[in-house]
C-alpha cells in the first residue's frame, strides 16, 4: 500500500461522520444506569456506593457496536483507494487498425496469387490470431478512406479487405502519411490504445519522417513484396522489388517493426506478437481507474452486525 496515494473516491460521505459521532455519544450518555444518579450524589461518593462495574462492562455494549458498524459503513461509502485498476469496459484494449495500401503495383505476381490477394489473406490470419480485438481497415492510394471502423467481427473486416481493388480508389497515387494519419485519429476518437499495420509493397523513403510524427500508436509494416531473386510470371504488373532497408528505416520511424510476407503464418504470428507489446507498453490512458477498495469495509461490517442478532443486541434510544 503506497500511503502518498491514499485518498477517499468520495470524501463527501465523510461528514457523516460528524452526526454519527453525536448519535452514538447521547446513547452512550442516556444508556448510562449511573446518570441520574450523578445528579443528587457527589461524584466522590458514587464511585464507592456503585456495585458491578466490572460486570456490567465486561460485555460489548450495543452501542459500542453501533458506532463501530456506522465507521466502518461510512468509510466504505466513502471509497478508500490507493491503486489503480483497469475498468471493466476495457478488455478491447488491444484495437487495431489495418491501413491497406490499394495501387496498381499491389496487383503484382511476384506473391502469388498477388500482392492484394495475400494481404487479404494475412489480415484474415492475423485476426484469427486476436479474436475479440476491434479492428479497423483503411484503404488509401492517392488518398485515403476509411473502409470499416472498429469493430469485433473479422468477418466483416475480411470480406472487404478482399474486395479492395485499384479501380474503385477515386484518386490515384501513394499516400501512406494520409491512411496512417487516418487510423490514428480514429483511434485517438475511440480513446481506445492501439496499433496499426501498414501493408504495403513499398514505403518512400521521404514518409520516414512524417511517420515518426504519428503520436499514440505504433506503426508496424507488413511487407507484401518479394525481392529482387524472385521472377514474377509472365503478364505480372510491373512493380519494383522489396526495399527492406526502405521499409525497415519507415517503421522504426514509426515506433513499430517491419514484418516480411513469407509462404507460412510464421509473418503474421510475429506481427501478432509486435502488436501485444505495443499494447501492452501503451499508457492506459482512459482505460484505469482508482480501485475502490470499500467494498472490502463492507465483509468487516457484516461480521459486527451479527452482533445485532444476539440476545441483548438492541439498542436503546431512550433512557
Amino acid at each position: 500500500m503506497t500511503w502518498e496515494l491514499f485518498h477517499f473516491l468520495r470524501p463527501a460521505w465523510l461528514l457523516l461522520l460528524i452526526p454519527a459521532g453525536l448519535v452514538t455519544w447521547s446513547l452512550l450518555r442516556r444508556q448510562d444506569p449511573m446518570r441520574g444518579w450523578k445528579r443528587v450524589i457527589a461524584p466522590e461518593l458514587l464511585e464507592h456506593l456503585a456495585i458491578s462495574k466490572k460486570e456490567r462492562h465486561s460485555r460489548i455494549r450495543p452501542v459500542f457496536l453501533l458506532g463501530i458498524c456506522w465507521l466502518l459503513g461510512i468509510l466504505a461509502m466513502a471509497g478508500p483507494a490507493w491503486e489503480k485498476e483497469a475498468t471493466p469496459f476495457t478488455e478491447d484494449q488491444a484495437a487495431l487498425f489495418i491501413v491497406q495500401k490499394v495501387t496498381p503495383d499491389m496487383l503484382a505476381e511476384d506473391i502469388q496469387p498477388s500482392r492484394l490477394q495475400r494481404s487479404a489473406q494475412k489480415i484474415s490470419d492475423l485476426l484469427d490470431l486476436r479474436p475479440g480485438t476491434k479492428t479497423g481497415l483503411i484503404a488509401y492510394a492517392g488518398s485515403a478512406h476509411l473502409v470499416m471502423p472498429l469493430t469485433a467481427d473479422p468477418d466483416i473486416i475480411g470480406f472487404f479487405a478482399s474486395e479492395l481493388v485499384p479501380d474503385i480508389m477515386p484518386v490515384a497515387g501513394d499516400e501512406p502519411l494520409q491512411g496512417v494519419g487516418l487510423a490514428r485519429k480514429r483511434l485517438q476518437d475511440s480513446g481506445l490504445a492501439g496499433s496499426i499495420v501498414l501493408i504495403a509493397d513499398a514505403v518512400d523513403p521521404s514518409y520516414a519522417a512524417g511517420l515518426a510524427g504519428v503520436r499514440g500508436a505504433d506503426v508496424h509494416i507488413l511487407a507484401m513484396a518479394a525481392g529482387p531473386e524472385v521472377v514474377p510470371p509472365p503478364g505480372s504488373p510491373p512493380a519494383p522489388a522489396l526495399d527492406k532497408k526502405s521499409m525497415r528505416e519507415a517503421a522504426r520511424a514509426g515506433g513499430g517493426a517491419l514484418v516480411l510476407a513469407t509462404p507460412d503464418d510464421s509473418d503474421v504470428r510475429q506481427l501478432s506478437a509486435r502488436i501485444e507489446r505495443s499494447i501492452a507498453a501503451a499508457p492506459a490512458q482512459e482505460g484505469e481507474r482508482w480501485k475502490d477498495t470499500g467494498y472490502w469495509l463492507v465483509v468487516v461490517f457484516s461480521v459486527f452486525v451479527l452482533g445485532f442478532f444476539r440476545r441483548g443486541g438492541a439498542v436503546r434510544l431512550s433512557s
